[in-house]
């Protein structure tokens, strides 16, 4: 039975100053970060993603640092992440082939009220966005560096292989089949209020739900990963919450 962890991705009001929208049908658009670090080989820029979210003057032009890397993204090839912080590549080198990693982002509510989702928030949220089932165990950067040319192929397009120099303390690969950007969002926060976790993260995860909750890392066992997956697949995501 797999096991998950996941993880805060995404753009947020620090960094580029605008979370991504989620409409009132629970669909949203993916914002990636902007780059902060000297790259080897171009990267995309806003520009280049076509997005519909209103950016910060100036910011189309800023190259985007596109990790995770969703195979049906724009300028995406496969499904790769890699992370250079431990607090984040500790819990992930704990996972196996066959495992998931489930990542959320902080989303802005966009669209009429009287079309909304009952579960959307109110003014914003944290919500699953996509998920990766990993194809082979997590690699830290030396086994990443011990790989052959032809084994370290599927990750030439990850924002952190781009980086001069490389800083992955863990680099992630997704299967075909179990990986996806989600068309719709999973809701973790409350609908009245984006700072108050709902079961998902108090009963399923590891994370108690309180303090910033939508910043930290969460693990799931392998029942709750199950239960998990399971919601996802529920449009309704009356799982989600306690009543």
């Amino acid at each position: 039975m797999p096991r998950a962890v996941a993880l805060n991705v995404a753009a947020n009001t620090n960094e580029p100053g605008v979370r991504g929208p989620v409409y009132p049908d629970g669909r949203f658009e993916y914002v990636p970060i902007p780059e902060s670090e000297p790259t080897g080989e171009p990267v995309p820029t806003y520009a280049d993603l076509d997005l519909d979210v209103d950016l910060p003057d100036g910011a189309s032009e800023r190259p985007v640092h596109l990790d995770p890397e969703f195979a049906e993204y724009p300028c995406c090839e496969r499904y790769t992440y890699g992370d250079p912080f431990g607090v984040k590549a500790r819990p992930l080198l704990d996972l196996a082939a066959g495992d998931y990693v489930f990542f959320y982002a902080t989303l802005t509510t966009s669209g009429a009220d009287d079309d909304r989702r009952d579960w959307v928030a109110d003014d914003w949220g944290a919500y699953l966005v996509g998920q990766f089932r990993l194809a082979r165990d997590p690699l830290d950067g030396e086994a990443f560096a011990a790989l052959s040319a032809d084994e370290r192929r599927p990750f030439r397009n990850n924002a952190h292989v781009k980086r001069e120099p490389f800083d992955a303390a863990v680099l992630l690969l997704g299967d075909d089949d179990g990986s996806a950007l989600y068309e719709t969002a999973v809701p973790l926060s409350r609908p009245d209020r984006g700072t108050a976790a709902n079961r998902v993260v108090t009963d399923l995860s590891s994370d108690s739900g309180k303090g910033p909750w939508w910043r930290r890392p969460m693990t799931f066992g392998e029942r709750e990963t199950a239960e998990l997956l399971a919601i996802r697949d529920d449009a309704a995501f009356e799982r989600c919450f306690d009543d």
